[in-house]
């Protein structure tokens, strides 16, 4: 109890964080065949001095606005969250910018995880490399249901969407309840040399658990530095506000 309400008077008295609309190229000119896409994000940066640890957060298949066109519960309490702990905080948008809002309902072929998403945090990335008030090998990748697929085929080694001549990759990343049922490799030779957290609930009927247990267990046999945390319980989205 002490504990938490340690953390609750440290949120409180953090000093808030400046939110702004940024945009940044995307790292997927080889899909468009031409000028890459345009993305727009939300930047969070925290009211302290010095070159800061950031991160990028992709959203699920709802996208990142509520329908009333603000910012969800679930992004702003994490996006608050992590700024008042002094990281740089990007919001990524993947669907407004192609011209669609969600995916849950109506899949669309421009918002594959393992394709444009992908290319879109690496485009994060180098925008947030790019800033004088960034420590450029200290910035980590989090990412929700279609956003925590979108972060489990970014940090995979061999990943296309990773650019040539990266000097500092993703420091870290985690990926809440992905959807990990996909190809034989994610499964028997899946690997990443990017530390990752995978959090799911062994009650999730949306993105079921036993996909991630077989993708953790054959890379952490393989020395892969993955750690999965597996709810009693939970179902998908616990980690909303509600």
């Amino acid at each position: 109890m002490k504990r938490t309400l340690a953390l609750v008077a440290l949120l409180l008295a953090a000093p808030a964080a400046a939110q702004q609309p940024i945009a940044f190229p995307s790292n997927d000119s080889e899909i468009t065949g031409g000028a890459p896409t345009r993305i727009e994000a939300l930047l969070w940066r925290p009211r302290v001095p010095g070159a800061r640890p950031a991160i990028v957060l992709m959203h699920g298949c709802g996208g990142l606005w509520g329908p009333s066109g603000r910012l969800t519960p679930r992004h702003r309490e994490w996006a608050d969250w992590f700024a008042a702990f002094g990281f740089v905080v990007v919001h990524v948008d993947s669907f407004r910018p192609r011209g669609f809002s969600e995916v849950c309902v109506q899949a669309q072929p421009h918002s594959r995880p393992g394709v444009e998403r992908a290319r879109d945090a690496y485009g994060a990335l180098a925008w947030l490399q790019a800033q004088p008030f960034v420590d450029a090998a200290r910035i980590g990748l989090m990412g929700w249901s279609h956003g925590g697929s979108t972060t489990l085929w970014t940090v995979r080694d061999g990943a296309r969407a990773r650019p040539a001549g990266l000097r500092h990759d993703f420091a870290a990343a985690v990926a809440f309840y992905p959807g990990c049922a996909g190809p034989l490799a994610w499964r028997a030779g899946w690997t990443t040399h990017i530390p990752l957290l995978v959090l799911i609930g062994d009650a999730d009927d949306w993105t079921p658990a036993p996909p991630c247990v077989a993708l953790a267990e054959s890379a952490i046999a393989r020395g892969v530095p993955l750690e999965l945390v597996l709810y009693a319980g939970a179902h998908h989205g616990f980690d909303a506000p509600a």
